[in-house]
Protein backbone atom coordinates (compact mmCIF):
# COMPACT_ATOMS: atom_id res chain seq x y z
CA UNK A 1 0.00 0.00 0.00
CA UNK A 2 1.46 3.26 -1.09
CA UNK A 3 1.03 5.39 1.93
CA UNK A 4 4.60 6.92 2.42
CA UNK A 5 4.92 10.15 0.30
CA UNK A 6 3.93 13.65 -0.02
CA UNK A 7 1.97 13.08 -3.30
CA UNK A 8 0.08 9.81 -1.64
CA UNK A 9 -3.69 10.20 -1.15
CA UNK A 10 -6.51 7.85 -0.44
CA UNK A 11 -6.44 6.94 -4.39
CA UNK A 12 -3.38 5.99 -4.83
CA UNK A 13 -3.09 3.80 -1.50
CA UNK A 14 -5.19 1.58 -3.45
CA UNK A 15 -1.97 0.56 -5.16
CA UNK A 16 -1.94 -3.07 -3.18
CA UNK A 17 -5.54 -1.75 -2.72
CA UNK A 18 -8.92 -2.65 -0.60
CA UNK A 19 -10.41 -5.03 -3.36
CA UNK A 20 -11.21 -8.10 -1.29
CA UNK A 21 -13.19 -10.13 -3.91
CA UNK A 22 -12.22 -14.18 -3.71
CA UNK A 23 -10.37 -13.80 -0.18
CA UNK A 24 -11.38 -15.22 3.35
CA UNK A 25 -10.55 -12.23 6.33
CA UNK A 26 -9.59 -13.74 9.91
CA UNK A 27 -10.14 -12.01 13.31
CA UNK A 28 -6.58 -12.96 14.19
CA UNK A 29 -3.72 -14.17 12.23
CA UNK A 30 -2.13 -18.00 12.40
CA UNK A 31 -0.54 -18.79 15.48
CA UNK A 32 3.70 -18.90 15.47
CA UNK A 33 6.15 -20.31 17.46
CA UNK A 34 7.89 -17.15 18.10
CA UNK A 35 11.72 -16.38 17.07
CA UNK A 36 14.28 -15.16 19.53
CA UNK A 37 16.23 -12.15 18.79
CA UNK A 38 19.17 -12.82 16.80
CA UNK A 39 17.87 -16.00 15.52
CA UNK A 40 18.89 -15.56 12.11
CA UNK A 41 22.63 -15.09 12.74
CA UNK A 42 24.27 -16.57 10.41
CA UNK A 43 21.19 -17.10 8.28
CA UNK A 44 19.86 -15.84 5.27
CA UNK A 45 16.18 -13.67 5.24
CA UNK A 46 14.84 -13.94 1.66
CA UNK A 47 12.36 -11.77 0.66
CA UNK A 48 10.37 -13.74 -2.26
CA UNK A 49 8.50 -10.60 -3.80
CA UNK A 50 6.49 -12.78 -6.37
CA UNK A 51 3.62 -9.86 -5.90
CA UNK A 52 5.92 -7.22 -5.28
CA UNK A 53 6.39 -5.26 -2.08
CA UNK A 54 5.01 -2.71 0.32
CA UNK A 55 5.34 -1.61 3.63
CA UNK A 56 2.62 -3.19 5.64
CA UNK A 57 2.86 -6.57 3.57
CA UNK A 58 6.87 -6.41 4.60
CA UNK A 59 5.59 -6.08 8.53
CA UNK A 60 3.04 -8.43 8.23
CA UNK A 61 5.39 -11.30 6.87
CA UNK A 62 7.90 -11.09 9.31
CA UNK A 63 5.50 -11.21 11.92
CA UNK A 64 3.60 -14.52 10.42
CA UNK A 65 7.93 -15.63 10.14
CA UNK A 66 7.40 -15.33 13.89
CA UNK A 67 8.41 -11.56 15.25
CA UNK A 68 7.19 -11.32 18.56
CA UNK A 69 4.39 -8.85 17.92
CA UNK A 70 5.40 -6.99 20.52
CA UNK A 71 8.57 -5.65 18.30
CA UNK A 72 5.79 -3.88 16.58
CA UNK A 73 3.08 -2.80 18.93
CA UNK A 74 5.94 -0.95 20.55
CA UNK A 75 6.89 1.51 17.98
CA UNK A 76 4.03 4.43 17.94
CA UNK A 77 5.21 4.68 21.68
CA UNK A 78 8.96 4.68 20.94
CA UNK A 79 8.39 7.32 18.24
CA UNK A 80 5.96 9.32 20.28
CA UNK A 81 3.22 8.79 18.11
CA UNK A 82 -0.81 9.29 19.27
CA UNK A 83 -3.75 8.92 16.68
CA UNK A 84 -2.85 5.87 15.41
CA UNK A 85 -3.72 1.93 16.16
CA UNK A 86 -1.90 -0.67 14.72
CA UNK A 87 -4.08 -3.75 13.42
CA UNK A 88 -2.81 -7.35 13.06
CA UNK A 89 -4.96 -10.13 11.62
CA UNK A 90 -5.18 -12.82 9.50
CA UNK A 91 -5.93 -13.27 6.11
CA UNK A 92 -6.23 -16.06 3.55
CA UNK A 93 -4.96 -15.63 -0.02
CA UNK A 94 -5.14 -18.67 -2.89
CA UNK A 95 -5.97 -21.22 0.53
CA UNK A 96 -3.03 -19.59 1.88
CA UNK A 97 -3.23 -18.28 5.32
CA UNK A 98 -0.92 -15.28 5.48
CA UNK A 99 -0.84 -11.91 8.32
CA UNK A 100 -2.08 -8.74 8.24
CA UNK A 101 -1.29 -5.64 9.30
CA UNK A 102 -2.56 -2.57 8.91
CA UNK A 103 -1.76 1.01 10.80
CA UNK A 104 -5.24 3.19 11.42
CA UNK A 105 -4.86 6.83 11.92
CA UNK A 106 -7.62 7.59 14.45
CA UNK A 107 -6.93 11.22 15.29
CA UNK A 108 -5.34 14.35 13.19
CA UNK A 109 -1.57 14.23 12.32
CA UNK A 110 0.55 17.30 12.30
CA UNK A 111 2.41 17.91 9.11
CA UNK A 112 5.88 15.94 8.56
CA UNK A 113 9.05 17.30 5.99
CA UNK A 114 11.97 15.02 6.23
CA UNK A 115 13.91 17.08 8.67
CA UNK A 116 11.00 16.81 11.21
CA UNK A 117 11.05 12.77 10.68
CA UNK A 118 14.83 12.12 10.68
CA UNK A 119 14.91 14.56 14.10
CA UNK A 120 12.63 12.24 15.36
CA UNK A 121 14.14 9.06 14.57
CA UNK A 122 17.67 10.22 16.04
CA UNK A 123 16.23 11.52 19.40
CA UNK A 124 14.38 8.31 19.84
CA UNK A 125 14.75 5.44 22.19
CA UNK A 126 15.08 2.89 19.55
CA UNK A 127 18.52 0.47 19.53
CA UNK A 128 21.23 1.89 17.07
CA UNK A 129 21.00 -0.82 14.58
CA UNK A 130 16.84 0.39 13.89
CA UNK A 131 17.75 3.75 14.16
CA UNK A 132 20.73 3.74 11.81
CA UNK A 133 18.47 1.24 9.41
CA UNK A 134 14.95 3.56 9.61
CA UNK A 135 17.18 6.66 9.01
CA UNK A 136 18.70 5.42 6.38
CA UNK A 137 15.32 4.07 4.92
CA UNK A 138 13.74 7.40 5.23
CA UNK A 139 16.96 9.10 3.95
CA UNK A 140 16.66 6.67 0.59
CA UNK A 141 12.92 7.37 0.43
CA UNK A 142 13.63 11.56 0.89
CA UNK A 143 15.88 11.62 -1.68
CA UNK A 144 13.80 9.41 -3.62
CA UNK A 145 10.92 12.22 -3.42
CA UNK A 146 13.26 15.28 -3.53
CA UNK A 147 14.68 13.84 -7.15
CA UNK A 148 10.75 12.95 -8.14
CA UNK A 149 9.57 16.89 -7.67
CA UNK A 150 12.85 19.09 -7.98
CA UNK A 151 12.66 20.04 -4.67
CA UNK A 152 15.81 20.32 -2.06
CA UNK A 153 15.53 16.82 0.52
CA UNK A 154 14.11 19.17 3.31
CA UNK A 155 11.26 20.53 1.65
CA UNK A 156 10.02 16.95 1.03
CA UNK A 157 6.61 16.95 2.83
CA UNK A 158 4.87 13.40 3.71
CA UNK A 159 0.97 13.53 3.12
CA UNK A 160 -0.37 13.83 7.40
CA UNK A 161 -2.13 10.06 7.05
CA UNK A 162 1.21 8.82 4.93
CA UNK A 163 3.61 10.28 7.25
CA UNK A 164 2.89 8.64 10.38
CA UNK A 165 2.01 5.38 7.83
CA UNK A 166 5.35 5.44 6.81
CA UNK A 167 6.82 6.02 9.86
CA UNK A 168 5.29 2.60 11.32
CA UNK A 169 6.16 0.88 8.44
CA UNK A 170 9.47 1.81 7.87
CA UNK A 171 10.79 1.42 11.91
CA UNK A 172 8.51 -1.53 12.12
CA UNK A 173 10.36 -3.01 9.45
CA UNK A 174 13.40 -2.04 10.41
CA UNK A 175 12.54 -3.63 14.40
CA UNK A 176 11.62 -6.69 12.95
CA UNK A 177 14.62 -7.24 10.13
CA UNK A 178 17.26 -6.28 13.15
CA UNK A 179 15.76 -8.55 15.67
CA UNK A 180 16.31 -11.88 13.54
CA UNK A 181 19.70 -10.26 12.57
CA UNK A 182 19.91 -12.47 9.14
CA UNK A 183 21.54 -11.56 5.92
CA UNK A 184 18.29 -9.99 3.61
CA UNK A 185 18.49 -11.18 0.10
CA UNK A 186 15.26 -10.36 -1.81
CA UNK A 187 13.81 -11.24 -5.49
CA UNK A 188 14.28 -8.35 -8.44
CA UNK A 189 11.25 -7.02 -8.03
CA UNK A 190 8.04 -7.20 -10.37
CA UNK A 191 6.86 -3.99 -12.03
CA UNK A 192 2.96 -3.55 -12.84
CA UNK A 193 2.16 -0.82 -15.34
CA UNK A 194 -0.77 2.05 -15.94
CA UNK A 195 -1.65 4.87 -14.03
CA UNK A 196 -2.48 5.69 -10.44
CA UNK A 197 -4.24 8.97 -8.99
CA UNK A 198 -2.47 10.29 -6.32
CA UNK A 199 -3.46 14.41 -4.84
CA UNK A 200 -1.21 16.22 -7.11
CA UNK A 201 -2.71 14.24 -10.25
CA UNK A 202 -2.39 10.56 -11.87
CA UNK A 203 1.08 9.10 -11.37
CA UNK A 204 2.15 6.52 -13.81
CA UNK A 205 3.22 3.57 -12.99
CA UNK A 206 6.37 2.88 -11.50
CA UNK A 207 5.51 5.56 -9.48
CA UNK A 208 8.68 8.14 -9.94
CA UNK A 209 9.49 7.93 -6.31
CA UNK A 210 9.20 4.44 -6.19
CA UNK A 211 12.47 4.27 -9.51
CA UNK A 212 14.41 6.51 -7.64
CA UNK A 213 14.06 4.50 -4.42
CA UNK A 214 15.32 1.25 -6.91
CA UNK A 215 18.25 2.68 -7.81
CA UNK A 216 20.71 -0.60 -8.43
CA UNK A 217 18.01 -2.82 -7.54
CA UNK A 218 17.11 -5.35 -10.67
CA UNK A 219 13.56 -5.17 -11.97
CA UNK A 220 11.32 -7.28 -14.28
CA UNK A 221 7.65 -5.88 -16.05
CA UNK A 222 4.88 -7.61 -15.68
CA UNK A 223 1.68 -7.44 -17.49
CA UNK A 224 -0.32 -6.02 -14.67
CA UNK A 225 -2.26 -2.62 -14.90
CA UNK A 226 -1.57 -2.49 -10.87
CA UNK A 227 1.29 -1.08 -8.51
CA UNK A 228 3.00 -3.89 -7.36
CA UNK A 229 5.90 -1.85 -5.79
CA UNK A 230 5.28 1.01 -3.24
CA UNK A 231 7.71 4.00 -2.23
CA UNK A 232 7.63 2.26 1.06
CA UNK A 233 8.50 -1.15 0.21
CA UNK A 234 10.98 -0.21 -2.58
CA UNK A 235 13.13 1.71 -0.21
CA UNK A 236 12.70 -1.14 2.43
CA UNK A 237 13.94 -3.66 0.50
CA UNK A 238 16.62 -1.60 -1.44
CA UNK A 239 18.04 -0.18 1.97
CA UNK A 240 18.23 -4.00 3.94
CA UNK A 241 18.71 -6.29 0.95
CA UNK A 242 22.21 -7.20 0.24
CA UNK A 243 21.58 -8.58 -2.66
CA UNK A 244 19.13 -9.37 -5.12
CA UNK A 245 18.41 -12.91 -6.96
CA UNK A 246 15.43 -15.49 -7.72
CA UNK A 247 16.49 -17.98 -4.91
CA UNK A 248 19.53 -18.07 -2.61
CA UNK A 249 21.51 -21.19 -1.95
CA UNK A 250 20.20 -22.21 1.46
CA UNK A 251 17.76 -24.62 3.43
CA UNK A 252 14.91 -23.18 4.16
CA UNK A 253 13.67 -23.33 7.94
CA UNK A 254 10.59 -21.28 8.28
CA UNK A 255 8.19 -19.42 5.79
CA UNK A 256 5.78 -16.78 6.81
CA UNK A 257 3.77 -14.79 4.46
CA UNK A 258 2.38 -11.03 4.41
CA UNK A 259 -0.77 -10.04 2.60
CA UNK A 260 -1.75 -7.15 0.38
CA UNK A 261 -5.37 -6.15 0.50
CA UNK A 262 -5.97 -5.98 -2.75
CA UNK A 263 -6.92 -9.72 -5.23
CA UNK A 264 -4.92 -9.74 -8.41
CA UNK A 265 -5.80 -11.50 -11.29
CA UNK A 266 -2.64 -14.18 -12.20
CA UNK A 267 -1.21 -14.11 -8.45
CA UNK A 268 -1.77 -14.28 -4.85
CA UNK A 269 -1.33 -10.78 -3.47
CA UNK A 270 1.56 -12.36 -1.23
CA UNK A 271 4.79 -11.71 0.50
CA UNK A 272 6.80 -14.53 1.37
CA UNK A 273 9.70 -14.51 3.88
CA UNK A 274 11.75 -17.10 4.48
CA UNK A 275 14.39 -18.06 6.69
CA UNK A 276 17.23 -20.51 6.10
CA UNK A 277 20.37 -21.73 6.40
CA UNK A 278 23.24 -21.05 3.37
CA UNK A 279 23.87 -24.01 1.87
CA UNK A 280 26.98 -25.90 2.62
CA UNK A 281 28.73 -25.44 -0.57
CA UNK A 282 27.70 -22.28 -0.65
CA UNK A 283 29.37 -22.01 2.60
CA UNK A 284 32.27 -23.67 1.77
CA UNK A 285 33.14 -21.69 -1.20
CA UNK A 286 32.24 -18.49 -0.15
CA UNK A 287 33.82 -18.02 3.30
CA UNK A 288 34.21 -14.10 3.27
CA UNK A 289 33.02 -11.01 1.34
CA UNK A 290 34.51 -7.81 0.39
CA UNK A 291 32.72 -4.92 0.24
CA UNK A 292 34.00 -1.28 -1.77
CA UNK A 293 32.33 1.75 -2.16
CA UNK A 294 33.84 4.35 -4.66
CA UNK A 295 33.76 8.17 -3.32
CA UNK A 296 35.21 11.01 -5.28
CA UNK A 297 33.71 13.70 -2.24
CA UNK A 298 35.53 12.90 0.91
CA UNK A 299 38.52 13.83 2.48
CA UNK A 300 41.52 11.79 3.90
CA UNK A 301 40.86 12.67 7.13
CA UNK A 302 37.20 11.12 6.79
CA UNK A 303 38.53 8.27 4.67
CA UNK A 304 40.99 7.21 7.40
CA UNK A 305 38.46 7.14 10.23
CA UNK A 306 35.77 5.31 7.32
CA UNK A 307 38.91 2.38 7.78
CA UNK A 308 38.96 2.71 12.08
CA UNK A 309 35.37 2.59 12.01
CA UNK A 310 35.12 -0.76 9.32
CA UNK A 311 37.92 -2.68 11.86
CA UNK A 312 35.95 -1.76 14.56
CA UNK A 313 32.68 -2.94 13.03
CA UNK A 314 34.02 -6.40 12.66
CA UNK A 315 35.93 -6.14 9.41
CA UNK A 316 39.21 -8.40 8.92
CA UNK A 317 41.05 -5.72 7.19
CA UNK A 318 40.26 -2.48 5.40
CA UNK A 319 41.70 -0.38 2.81
CA UNK A 320 41.75 2.79 0.84
CA UNK A 321 42.98 2.20 -2.58
CA UNK A 322 43.77 5.66 -5.00
CA UNK A 323 41.46 5.42 -8.77
CA UNK A 324 40.21 7.88 -11.01
CA UNK A 325 36.55 8.33 -12.00
CA UNK A 326 34.11 10.07 -14.25
CA UNK A 327 35.72 13.27 -15.97
CA UNK A 328 39.49 12.22 -14.84
CA UNK A 329 38.29 12.78 -10.68
CA UNK A 330 40.68 11.62 -8.82
CA UNK A 331 38.93 9.24 -5.82
CA UNK A 332 39.17 6.37 -3.00
CA UNK A 333 37.80 3.36 -3.12
CA UNK A 334 37.30 2.42 0.49
CA UNK A 335 37.40 -1.59 1.11
CA UNK A 336 36.78 -4.11 3.76
CA UNK A 337 37.10 -7.57 3.74
CA UNK A 338 34.68 -9.60 6.17
CA UNK A 339 33.33 -12.99 7.24
CA UNK A 340 30.02 -13.56 6.08
CA UNK A 341 27.98 -13.35 9.28
CA UNK A 342 29.61 -9.38 9.65
CA UNK A 343 28.98 -8.39 6.06
CA UNK A 344 25.54 -6.62 6.82
CA UNK A 345 26.87 -4.59 9.80
CA UNK A 346 30.50 -3.95 7.93
CA UNK A 347 28.45 -2.48 4.68
CA UNK A 348 26.08 -0.62 7.07
CA UNK A 349 29.19 1.06 8.82
CA UNK A 350 30.51 1.91 5.03
CA UNK A 351 26.97 3.73 4.16
CA UNK A 352 27.02 5.54 7.35
CA UNK A 353 30.57 6.64 7.46
CA UNK A 354 31.58 7.59 3.70
CA UNK A 355 29.71 9.65 1.65
CA UNK A 356 28.95 6.82 -0.97
CA UNK A 357 25.49 6.20 -1.28
CA UNK A 358 25.62 2.32 -2.70
CA UNK A 359 27.99 -0.51 -2.27
CA UNK A 360 29.67 -3.49 -4.29
CA UNK A 361 29.83 -6.65 -2.41
CA UNK A 362 31.94 -9.95 -4.26
CA UNK A 363 32.07 -12.80 -2.53
CA UNK A 364 35.44 -14.42 -1.58
CA UNK A 365 37.34 -17.47 0.08
CA UNK A 366 40.04 -16.66 2.11
CA UNK A 367 43.16 -19.41 2.77
CA UNK A 368 45.08 -18.50 5.67
CA UNK A 369 48.04 -20.36 6.73
CA UNK A 370 48.01 -21.72 10.70
CA UNK A 371 49.93 -19.21 12.49
CA UNK A 372 51.25 -18.72 16.32
CA UNK A 373 52.99 -16.84 18.49
CA UNK A 374 56.38 -18.01 19.98
CA UNK A 375 58.14 -16.18 22.55
CA UNK A 376 61.36 -15.61 22.46
CA UNK A 377 64.51 -14.65 24.84
CA UNK A 378 66.69 -11.77 24.11
CA UNK A 379 68.76 -9.28 26.24
CA UNK A 380 65.70 -6.86 25.75
CA UNK A 381 63.64 -9.31 27.38
CA UNK A 382 61.21 -11.69 25.96
CA UNK A 383 59.76 -10.65 22.67
CA UNK A 384 56.81 -12.23 20.79
CA UNK A 385 57.47 -14.05 16.93
CA UNK A 386 54.29 -14.30 14.50
CA UNK A 387 55.10 -17.19 12.98
CA UNK A 388 53.02 -18.62 9.94
CA UNK A 389 53.00 -22.20 7.67
CA UNK A 390 54.91 -24.60 8.79
CA UNK A 391 58.31 -26.37 8.15
CA UNK A 392 60.42 -24.70 5.68
CA UNK A 393 57.88 -22.61 4.43
CA UNK A 394 57.14 -21.10 7.96
CA UNK A 395 57.75 -17.24 8.26
CA UNK A 396 58.60 -14.88 11.11
CA UNK A 397 58.18 -12.16 12.01
CA UNK A 398 58.64 -10.19 15.48
CA UNK A 399 55.60 -8.42 16.54
CA UNK A 400 56.69 -4.16 16.04
CA UNK A 401 54.90 -2.95 18.91
CA UNK A 402 56.18 -5.18 21.56
CA UNK A 403 59.79 -4.64 19.54
CA UNK A 404 59.28 -0.58 19.88
CA UNK A 405 58.15 -0.86 23.46
CA UNK A 406 61.32 -2.82 24.37
CA UNK A 407 63.60 -0.27 22.53
CA UNK A 408 62.58 2.60 23.93
CA UNK A 409 62.43 1.17 27.55
CA UNK A 410 66.17 0.40 26.71
CA UNK A 411 67.03 3.05 24.87
CA UNK A 412 68.26 1.35 21.09
CA UNK A 413 66.89 1.80 17.70
CA UNK A 414 63.88 -0.72 17.17
CA UNK A 415 65.90 -2.00 13.75
CA UNK A 416 68.13 -3.54 16.75
CA UNK A 417 65.29 -4.93 18.84
CA UNK A 418 63.93 -6.60 15.89
CA UNK A 419 67.43 -8.12 14.56
CA UNK A 420 67.69 -10.00 17.42
CA UNK A 421 64.34 -11.28 18.07
CA UNK A 422 64.76 -12.64 14.56
CA UNK A 423 68.02 -14.08 15.79
CA UNK A 424 66.96 -15.98 18.68
CA UNK A 425 63.92 -17.07 16.71
CA UNK A 426 66.18 -18.69 14.31
CA UNK A 427 68.75 -19.67 16.90
CA UNK A 428 66.36 -21.39 18.44
CA UNK A 429 66.13 -19.52 21.85
CA UNK A 430 62.19 -19.86 22.52
CA UNK A 431 60.26 -20.00 25.68
CA UNK A 432 57.32 -21.34 24.17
Amino acid sequence: MSKTTHHDAPQHEAAHGHSHVGDRHLQAPPETELLEANAGKNQILFLDCFSGIAGDMTVAALLDLGVPPAIVQEVPEKLGLDGCELVITGAERSRIVATRFDVRVTGDQPPRNYKTIDDLLAAAPLDETVKDLARRMFLRLGKAEARAHRVKLEEVHFHEVGGVDALVDIVGAASCIAFIGAEVVATPLPMGRGFVKASHGTLPLPAPATLSCLSGVPTYGVDLDVELVTPTGATIVATAASRFERWPAMSPDRVGFGAGTRTLPDRPNLLRAVLGTPAESELSETTHVVLEANVDDMSGELAAHAISALLAAGALDAWATPISMKKGRPALTIAALTERATAQRVGDTILRETTSIGLRRTAVTRTILPRKIVMVTTRFGALPVKVSGHGHHAHAKPELAACATAAAEHGVPLRQVLEEALAAFSTGRNEL
